[in-house]
C-alpha cells in the first residue's frame, strides 16, 4: 500500500504542476499583451486550487492514475484539463494574433518545464549514496517530463478549444479562421469522443483504434531524446527511462 501511495504521489504531483503552470502561462502571456482579466479574476497564481476543474483536474486524472497503477503498475497515459484562464481578446491590439500568442504560451511552458526536468537529472549523482532516494527522484523526473511533454503535445492538436486550434485560428487566412473558430463549441465533445468513446467501442468490437494515444506514444520517445540532448545528456540517455 505504501508503494502504491508513493507511486500515486510521484505521478500526481508532476501532473498538477504541469497543468497549473500551463494555465498560469496563458494568464501571464495575456497580461504581457495588455489584458489583465486573469489577474482581476485571481488566476495569475501558482496555487493549483485556483485552476482546478473538479472533473478535468481531479476526477478523470485520478481515475486514470489509480486504474493504471493498479493494473499496470505504472502510468502510460494521462488526460485532463483545468479551468480555462479568462482572456478578453478585445484588449489586444490584434485580437486574433494576440489569442494565438496566449494559446501558444501554455504548451511552450510545458516544453520548458520538461527541459528543466531534464536539467535536474544532472543532480542524480549527488544522491549516489542514497540509492532509494535517487530512484524515487528519477521516477519523479520521468513523470514530470512525461506529464509536460504529453500535455504540451496534446494541446497542440489543431482543434479548438485546444491551444493548437486557437493557434491555427491565428495562422489561417481570415475566412478559414472564422470557420475553424466556430468549431470550438463542438471541440471538447469531439476530443472526448476520439480519446475515450471510439477507442472503447473499437476494443469491444475487437479492433485497435486509438489515434490520440498512438500519436502521443509516437511523439513521447523522440521528444524525450530531443529534450535530453538539449539538456546536455547523451543521445542514448532516453534509455534511462526504459523501466519508467
Amino acid at each position: 500500500m505504501t508503494a502504491l501511495i508513493l507511486s500515486f504521489v510521484l505521478a500526481a504531483v508532476p501532473t498538477i504542476i504541469a497543468i497549473t503552470l500551463h494555465e498560469a502561462a496563458h494568464g501571464y502571456a495575456a497580461l504581457a499583451m495588455g489584458d489583465d482579466t486573469a489577474r482581476q479574476a485571481g488566476r495569475l497564481s501558482l496555487n493549483p486550487l485556483r485552476h482546478v476543474d473538479r472533473v478535468g483536474t481531479i476526477i478523470l486524472p485520478g481515475i486514470l492514475l489509480v486504474s493504471q497503477l493498479l493494473t499496470l503498475g505504472r502510468v502510460v497515459f494521462m488526460f485532463g484539463w483545468a479551468k480555462p484562464v479568462p482572456v478578453s481578446t478585445w484588449r489586444f491590439r490584434d485580437p486574433r494574433r494576440g489569442m494565438m500568442v496566449v494559446a501558444a504560451a501554455g504548451p511552450a511552458m510545458n516544453f520548458l518545464l520538461a527541459w528543466i526536468g531534464a536539467l535536474a537529472l544532472h543532480l542524480l549523482p549527488l544522491f549516489a549514496a542514497l540509492p532509494a532516494v535517487a530512484a524515487d527522484l528519477l521516477r519523479f523526473l520521468f513523470y514530470f517530463m512525461l506529464a509536460n511533454i504529453v500535455l504540451g503535445t496534446f494541446n497542440l492538436i489543431p482543434l479548438p478549444p485546444l491551444d493548437g486550434g486557437r493557434i491555427a485560428v491565428g495562422l489561417l487566412p481570415l475566412p478559414l479562421a472564422r470557420v475553424w473558430a466556430q468549431t470550438e463549441r463542438w471541440g471538447l465533445p469531439i476530443v472526448l469522443l476520439v480519446v475515450f468513446v471510439l477507442p472503447a467501442l473499437a476494443r469491444q468490437a475487437g479492433y485497435q483504434f486509438d489515434p490520440v494515444r498512438s500519436l502521443l506514444g509516437a511523439v513521447a520517445e523522440p521528444a524525450f531524446r530531443l529534450i535530453l540532448m538539449l539538456a546536455g545528456h547523451p543521445a542514448h540517455g532516453v534509455a534511462l527511462f526504459g523501466d519508467g
